[in-house]
């Protein structure tokens, strides 16, 4: 299979011990290796920010839902933009990083949405003081651009959620989401704008997953 083009503003990213030894070396003698070179390099940041439109046909709920801060891998969880030319290697893009790490953006989203929503009584970051009667937990397992053997790469995002019942507490229901939204290019502007449509679509099916199960389990359990 011919390799896909991969544009000039990434660089490899390596896993062996020995090279991440090296690198942390070389961030303590430059202080800007995981910049992408010289200091006198720009760095763009990018941050982020879906708005959700709550869907009418979801639920009013009387209960209250604490979410965890979400967790992943430390590859997942980085403020580096990954790409992934080929199923084996990872990349990361020059001149670009997050404002926010992945795991701060999905859960500002969520709890964005949930709060706009206003068919929930209330909901807060777990640790807040505000008590859930239900418990979101959620996984990170890609937060990705991945090229998948195509010209044109695809901002991936797959998440696994688990509900769980506040006071038992037990698994309400556990379920993976999985959005791929294909950028318009190469650039690193349009990836980003795949990951603003693929992160605000997997937020949308979260949030209304959440509303509809809880209620579900709620009303079977004061049959």
């Amino acid at each position: 299979m011919t390799p896909m083009p991969i544009p000039p503003t990434v660089t490899p990213m390596r896993s062996t011990a020995r090279h991440l030894a090296a690198a942390a070396l070389l961030v303590l003698l430059s202080g800007c290796a995981l910049l992408g070179g010289a200091p006198k390099d720009p760095v763009t940041l990018y941050s982020l920010d879906p708005r959700i439109q709550p869907d009418p046909s979801w639920p009013s709920v009387p209960w209250q839902l604490a979410l965890n801060t979400p967790s992943s891998s430390r590859m997942d969880d980085s403020v580096r933009i990954t790409v992934r030319p080929t199923p084996n290697e990872v990349q990361v893009y020059k001149g670009a990083t997050w404002a926010k790490r992945p795991s701060e953006m999905l859960e500002d989203a969520v709890l964005r949405a949930l709060e706009d929503s206003g068919k929930i009584v209330a909901v807060a970051r777990q640790g807040s003081g505000i008590g859930g009667d239900y418990k979101l937990v959620l996984d990170i397992r890609r937060f990705e651009s991945n090229y998948a053997g195509q010209a044109i790469p695809a901002a991936t995002i797959e998440i696994n959620a688990k509900l769980l019942h506040g006071q038992d507490p037990q698994v309400v229901l556990s379920r993976t989401f999985l959005q791929s939204q294909p950028a318009a290019s190469i650039a690193v502007v349009d990836v980003v704008d795949a990951f603003k449509r693929a992160l605000t679509d997997v937020s949308r099916d979260i949030t209304g997953w959440v509303l509809v199960e809880g209620d579900r389990h709620e009303r079977s359990a004061h049959r």
